[in-house]
């Protein structure tokens, strides 16, 4: 598999707006933050992972041009708001996109985007979703496993995801404030696993980077991956301090597993 981040910043993106910290300010290309978005990529499978508000820019600099589905991990703003930008992805099929989602955040879809999902859209020009609900159970997509991972993050139904291929193995779960005892299992052992690693102070729906650090150790990952990171983690300063297993994903990483 190769994993391809798209995007690896909270819902702000970094820099944000009016603030002019050091961060911010950073001439660093790896502390300029989009929303976070991964693509899963097989030899003959591309998947998703969420349309955060910047995926037309993401899809251009990337040249993605198509996708054989699209997975969401919850219904937050900053990981659906780029819905209508899947157009240019349907241009070329005859089919419907596939996209999954759980029971609440599909429901929140079919609210939000109630035109996409009507029986009445049958123009191709559209993006017309194949909806499954996966009500958190392991599905495939292609070639790869796709198995749900319930986490818990502010007061909606979230999910992390693992991508399984060819005997690897990807974690990726970008917002979670606390892990049920139940998923641990999902979690543990991975070829790599990437994180929420929003901000290096305590926060209320989210890992902090010392949470993020100390729950990696305990899954023991290969390798361990931040993101979803906000302006107050600097790439360089972040990465120095990190067990050795560990760094901080950036946009445009593409790690082959």
């Amino acid at each position: 598999m190769k994993i391809l981040f798209l995007g690896s910043g909270t819902s702000t993106g970094v820099p944000v707006i009016g603030c002019d910290c050091a961060v911010c300010r950073s001439e660093n290309p790896r502390n300029k933050r989009l929303r976070a978005s991964v693509l899963v990529k097989s030899e003959s499978t591309t998947i998703l992972v969420d349309s955060c508000p910047d995926l037309r820019q993401q899809a251009l600099c990337h040249s993605i041009t198509a996708i054989d589905a699209v997975i969401y991990t919850h219904e937050h703003l900053d990981h659906t708001t780029g819905f209508d930008d899947m157009r240019a992805f349907c241009w070329r099929r005859t089919d419907r996109l596939p996209l999954f989602a759980g029971t609440d955040c599909l429901a929140h879809l079919r609210r939000m985007f109630a035109w996409a999902f009507s029986e009445k859209n049958t123009y191709q020009g559209y993006i017309r979703p194949d909806a499954h609900d996966h009500a958190g159970r392991p599905f495939m997509v292609g070639d790869i496993e796709v198995i749900p991972v319930p986490v818990l993050h502010a007061t909606v139904e979230t999910y992390g995801y693992v991508f399984r291929h060819a005997g690897r193995s990807f974690g990726y779960v970008p917002d979670i404030k606390e892990l049920p005892a139940a998923s641990r299992p999902l979690l543990a052992g991975l070829d790599v696993l990437a994180m929420d690693g929003l901000t290096t102070q305590e926060h209320h729906t989210h890992l902090s980077v010392a949470d993020n650090v100390a729950l990696m150790q305990e899954l023991a990952p290969k390798q361990g991956l931040l993101t979803h990171c906000g302006h107050k983690v600097d790439y360089e300063e972040i990465c120095r301090n990190l067990p050795e297993f560990m760094t901080s994903a950036y946009d445009g990483l593409e790690i082959e597993i």
